[in-house]
């Protein structure tokens, strides 16, 4: 499974949830744009033009008409760049009445997108779809998506509904309705999609309901779009309320259209390629430029790590003749306690001579003059 996706209504890059977030859940973080709403998008993409692409990629095609029901104003306005395409609405302008439709606009439209707005028309839902079908040109298309079971047939809430009100008698909200035989009958525990009292639901179709109901309306076919696209994060976890294709006949975007986008795309292409050229000269003299500078830079920084390296060289030197001069002083001053250290012992012994030579002398002198005593003696010159 990829870690992100694109979204195929607005283009931008997705980061896909760790769990599936459900057909209804905003999972674009631009655009807010839903599976479900993704998912018609790609519908619109295949049933049109015959492959798979984002919104933001369709040609401009204006010759195409094409009318939505109450879609959200960001996909309508992405529609609306693509195609002659109008959003219209129930309550409001542009005002759109499924049941009472203008003749006018009978043949009028290539395609039609209806985005959960069946389960909430009026019975009978198969006057709505003959509507539809009239409404489109005779190759037209309906594109729509809806809620719906797999099995059983389609259950009506209210299949006798012809003039009716919605009240809140003790804060719970009621349907009152008056048949056509005049008969007034009071429907509980309604139900409605976006929230209570929003937009109540009518009926809930069973698939093969729904088929017998769009054929009998005058389609040729039915298609049910299972497929998945999960590089648009596009991936079904149940089986049942798909996007679904109907067909009066085959559709073909105009040729016309088609060829001046083709002409206005080779134009383009034509001018991506003269831009791509420009580029790459621009690329290539910066390149050159780029390539220059930085010969020139290593040069320079050749030159300096030469430099660097001599400094480092003489530095060594200086290193070796300093621990030198260092030995050698170490040395002289060694030499020179080792004479102080002779020279203080010579002294020594020198004191040590002169003490023992005047000793010497002393007892010279002393015998001396003994012996000349005893010498006067004998000579008679002492007595």
């Amino acid at each position: 499974m990829v870690a992100s996706f694109t979204c195929n209504v607005c283009g931008a890059k997705c980061e896909r949830p760790a769990t599936p977030p459900g057909r209804e859940s905003a999972s674009c973080g631009e655009c807010g744009s839903s599976m479900r709403e993704r998912a018609l998008i790609a519908l619109v993409s295949t049933e049109i033009f015959g492959i798979s692409m984002a919104l933001p990629e369709f040609p401009h095609l204006k010759g195409i008409r094409a009318i939505g029901m109450s879609d959200s104003p960001k996909l309508a306005e992405r529609l609306a760049e693509k195609f002659d395409y109008t959003n219209t609405f129930y309550h409001q302008s542009p005002y759109f009445d499924l049941t009472r439709p203008d003749e006018r606009d009978f043949g009028r439209f290539d395609f039609i997108l209806s985005s959960e707005v069946m389960e909430h028309v009026p019975p009978p839902v198969e006057t709505a779809f003959a509507t539809l079908a009239r409404l489109l040109k005779p190759d037209g298309l309906l594109l729509m998506t809806t809620p719906y079971f797999l099995d059983g047939k389609t259950r009506e809430h209210f299949p006798e509904l012809h003039q009716f009100t919605l009240a809140a008698p003790g804060g719970q909200t009621v349907l009152v309705n008056r048949r056509r035989d005049g008969r007034v009958e009071t429907f509980e525990n309604l139900v409605f999609h976006g929230g209570h009292g929003s937009t109540l639901e009518v009926r809930v179709f069973s698939e093969a309901s729904l088929r017998e109901t769009i054929t009998g309306a005058g389609f040729a076919s039915m298609r049910i779009a299972s497929e998945c696209f999960p590089e648009f994060g596009i991936e079904h976890s149940e089986s049942w309320s798909l996007p679904i294709a109907a067909r009066k006949g085959r559709f073909v975007a105009p040729p016309a259209e088609l060829a001046r986008e083709y002409h206005e795309a080779f134009r383009l292409a034509a001018r991506h390629k003269y831009d791509l050229e420009v580029l790459s000269e621009e690329y290539e003299r910066h390149i050159a430029f780029h390539n220059q500078s930085h010969q020139e830079m290593k040069r320079e920084l050749d030159s300096r790590l030469e430099w660097a390296h001599k400094l480092e060289r003489d530095f060594e030197e200086r290193t070796k003749w300093a621990q030198d001069l260092e030995l050698e002083k170490r040395e002289a001053i060694a030499a020179f306690e080792h004479a102080r250290k002779s020279e203080l012992e010579a002294w020594q012994c020198v004191n040590g001579l002169e003490k023992e030579l005047d000793e010497t002398r002393a007892r010279t002198a002393q015998i001396e003059s003994r012996f000349w005593t005893r010498l006067g003696r004998k000579l008679g010159a002492v007595s």
